[in-house]
């Protein structure tokens, strides 16, 4: 009989330990940011409005391969670089149109914000512009969908010692609180 109490007891002790461990798990990631956090690669839903954060990379002016992701900027001023966040947007709206918030903007580990920079690539992710049901950034058979990353470009031009700051968040403005995507760079 005693040994069935312990049992017991130390049964419930376990389950009690594990919920204790779940509830600690849950609390550290929440970081006591408000809203959505996420790592690039997955989709994060704010309103009726999905992104995806496909890849995140440093952009080079003087590079064959960056220069359509650069068009109209100039080269940046000495201790600065560009960075690109390529993505993709898609409206799950069944009717009426989404704006696509124009204060995106990035968050290093220090919380300095970077806004995002105005862009004349024909990769560029109109910041502003509206999405109707069923529609996608990049539009289906654009330049920034059929090239090799199959997303559009948000810019960024940032102090080289933010890229040293990590983790950077991508913080994406939504109708219920701000979505956080931690980039991979």
């Amino acid at each position: 009989m005693i040994s069935a109490t312990r049992s017991r007891l130390g049964r419930a002790a376990a389950a009690l330990a594990a919920l204790a461990l779940c509830a600690l798990a849950l609390s550290a990631c929440d970081s006591g940011h408000h809203g959505l956090s996420i790592v690039e690669g997955e989709p994060i839903e704010l309103g009726e409005l999905e992104y995806k954060v496909l890849f995140t990379r440093l952009l080079n002016i003087h590079d064959v391969e960056d220069r359509d992701y650069l068009t109209g900027q100039e080269p940046p001023q000495p201790g600065r670089s560009y960075l690109g966040v390529f993505v993709q947007i898609e409206s799950t709206a069944d009717e009426g149109f989404n704006e696509i918030p124009t204060d995106i903007h990035i968050v290093d580990s220090d919380e300095q914000e970077f806004e995002a920079v105005e862009s004349e690539s024909i990769f560029a992710v109109e910041l502003g512009g509206e999405l109707g049901p069923g529609d996608q950034v990049p539009a289906l058979d654009s330049a920034a969908q059929t090239g090799p990353i199959e997303g559009s470009l948000i810019l960024f031009d940032l102090p080289d010692e933010a890229t040293e700051n990590r983790p950077l968040e991508l913080i994406i403005p939504g109708p219920d609180g701000d979505g956080r995507v931690e980039l991979d760079i």
